[in-house]
């Protein structure tokens, strides 16, 4: 049953409801890398590193898969240091050179309106990801490319161990926030870890399923309807409209 009140906050999952990565290049960021290389004891080439990643990230992701998250600064300390190649930067560095090259990201269409709207109305926000790399890098690309966010705090899964749908994620956001589950919704496009996750621990679920982008995983599930009471929603602008319709919470 949908609610009649506004929530006291929205959590919000990161790629494709947030931001999304165009044109997401692995070699492209290996290549920028390799310009910060000091020793290369094989003399592999950056193609040769990538597709030796590939091969790797293919074989520990089978972790991600029953729940578990892998951080990216374990597994390019994993895949250098076998690959005997030296970097001249730290892997805090790497990181963000990695990603930026790979990607530089953008928003969801209308996200920008969401958010202004959001803001507002005085209704708090935050972020829950599933993601490998650093919450520092996350809040980074958060804040370029959304500087209008008022995102109290930013959770990235690389750094609690677990991935969504577990519920200590959602229960940590709640403890962070100080809330009740009935007072907080979670948007997001993936039906079990966001949709479904957040229902389990009574947080009101928000399916984002936006048609014009690309997405592996609305594709992955294609067919596939939440097990759960939520509101189903195509475009940021329609949350807007749905929230204007609601009650504001007596304070």
């Amino acid at each position: 049953m949908m609610h009649k009140r506004k929530p006291k906050m929205i959590l919000f999952d990161y790629g494709h409801t947030l931001l999304f990565e165009p044109e997401f290049d692995t070699l492209r960021g290996q290549e920028a890398l390799f310009q910060h290389v000091k020793c290369n004891k094989n003399n592999l080439t950056p193609k040769q590193a990538n597709d030796f990643a590939q091969e790797l990230f293919a074989t520990t992701s089978a972790v991600r898969e029953i729940g578990f998250e892998l951080h990216e600064w374990q597994f390019q300390r994993l895949l250098y240091e076998y690959l005997e190649i030296e970097l001249s930067i730290s892997f805090h560095e790497a990181e963000s050179v990695f990603w930026d090259s790979a990607s530089l990201g953008a928003p969801m269409p209308s996200v920008h309106k969401a958010l202004d709207s959001i803001n507002a109305s005085g209704i708090r926000s935050g972020v829950i990801s599933n993601i490998s790399f650093s919450g520092a890098a996350l809040t980074k690309r958060i804040n370029r490319l959304l500087p209008q966010n008022r995102f109290e705090f930013v959770m990235a899964s690389s750094e609690y161990t677990l991935r969504k749908p577990h519920p200590m994620l959602f229960e940590i956001a709640l403890k962070k926030a100080r809330l009740s589950a009935e007072d907080v919704w979670f948007c997001g496009d993936n039906i079990r870890a966001d949709v479904e996750g957040s229902a389990a621990v009574g947080i009101f679920p928000v399916w984002y399923e936006n048609e014009t982008i690309e997405n592996p995983w609305r594709d992955q599930s294609k067919g596939e309807r939440p097990m759960c009471t939520h509101l189903h929603i195509h475009d940021w602008l329609e949350l807007i409209e749905r929230l204007n319709k609601l009650e504001d919470f007596v304070q």
